[in-house]
């Protein structure tokens, strides 16, 4: 039996209270929120759109900072791994902690159990795009199905890497629809578009955010949106269910903001309430829905977040399966 001596007791019980100042002071110092993907990326814009009215109201910098490479796997491990002090932080997505944990055959973290939930930020659609300029005769989503029925193998789409929801999309795109068509992968979001952009591939299943603002500067068209309702960015666009004539296609992901795993109750429900309170206010849902096509979500808790996590988990697990990708 270990016997603890007085000097020992001593050196152990100061550690205590020490942890509980640290909290109970939270936040002194600048918090940094990761994210997996460049600068310009989905996650990033809204990263940034979220630290300002954060810094505001913890009163400390909130500085956001990518940390790009192996499908966001670097940054998601690096918060993993950090010390659970609620000044590091990860805008992490399905793809990040839902799809690459089917993906990838040995991730370096554990993508449920390594996190801690904060916050979960909202419904990320896809939309199918096409270079009006190179192919002005694909105007709607049955022109595009008819085409690559007319030429198999023959039309090709790029994604933002092989096993990424934009790819995964286009899969279940493809197989509901019967169609054989070439996938070509791309190193992020902005290759990938600047390969629609150039003639390179035919068409490009995109997240809402830069496809919104491709197709309002005309430089794409899209076909059709992932939601089972119309975007209001994009009113006159359909539901790839409707236009492309598969019923209940729906396909979208979600944006959530995590912290390493033990992080103290306090500081999460701190996190969590602020968050919360910023993604409702009627300014920031109206940036959300009306520039980046996002859906704000129902409940953002903790809690919800975990369950929609866990779920997702097992959804992706089938859909990657059916895919065929993976990567070492």
């Amino acid at each position: 039996m270990l016997r603890l001596t007085l000097p020992m007791l001593a050196l152990l019980l100061p550690a205590v209270p020490a942890a509980q100042a640290q909290e109970a002071s939270w936040p002194s110092r600048p918090i940094t929120i990761m994210g997996g993907f460049p600068s310009g990326a989905g996650t990033d814009i809204y990263a940034r759109k979220l630290a300002e009215p954060l810094s505001q109201a913890l009163k400390v910098p909130v500085v956001v900072e990518p940390r790009t490479g192996a499908g966001g796997n670097i940054a998601s491990e690096q918060v993993a791994k950090a010390r659970p002090d609620g000044y590091t932080l990860l805008l992490a997505t399905a793809g990040t902690h839902a799809i690459n944990a089917a993906l990838y055959r040995n991730l370096p973290f554990d993508a449920f159990r390594d996190v801690t939930h904060i916050a979960l930020l909202g419904d990320v659609p896809n939309v199918l795009l096409v270079n009006p300029q190179k192919n002005p005769e694909l105007r709607t989503c049955q022109d595009l199905l008819a085409a690559a029925r007319a030429r198999p193998g023959q039309l090709n789409y790029s994604s933002t890497g092989n096993g990424a929801s934009s790819h995964l999309a286009a899969v279940q795109l493809t197989q509901a629809a019967g169609i054989d068509v070439m996938h070509v992968p791309y190193r992020g979001q902005g290759p990938a578009m600047t390969a629609l952009l150039a003639g390179e591939v035919t068409f490009f299943f995109n997240q809402s955010g830069p496809s919104i603002a491709a197709v309002q500067q005309g430089q794409a068209r899209a076909l059709g949106v992932s939601t089972a309702k119309r975007l209001p960015p994009l009113p006159d666009v359909p539901t790839a269910s409707e236009a492309c004539g598969l019923p209940g296609f729906v396909t979208s992901t979600w944006y959530g903001l995590i912290a390493p795993p033990g992080l103290p109750a306090s500081i999460q429900a701190r996190l969590s309430e602020e968050v919360t309170r910023i993604i409702s206010e009627p300014g920031f849902q109206e940036w959300l829905v009306t520039s980046q096509g996002i859906s704000p979500p129902a409940d953002p808790s903790p809690e919800a977040f975990r369950k929609i996590h866990e779920q997702d988990l097992a959804n992706w697990a089938t859909v990657v399966k059916q895919s065929g990708a993976t990567v070492d």
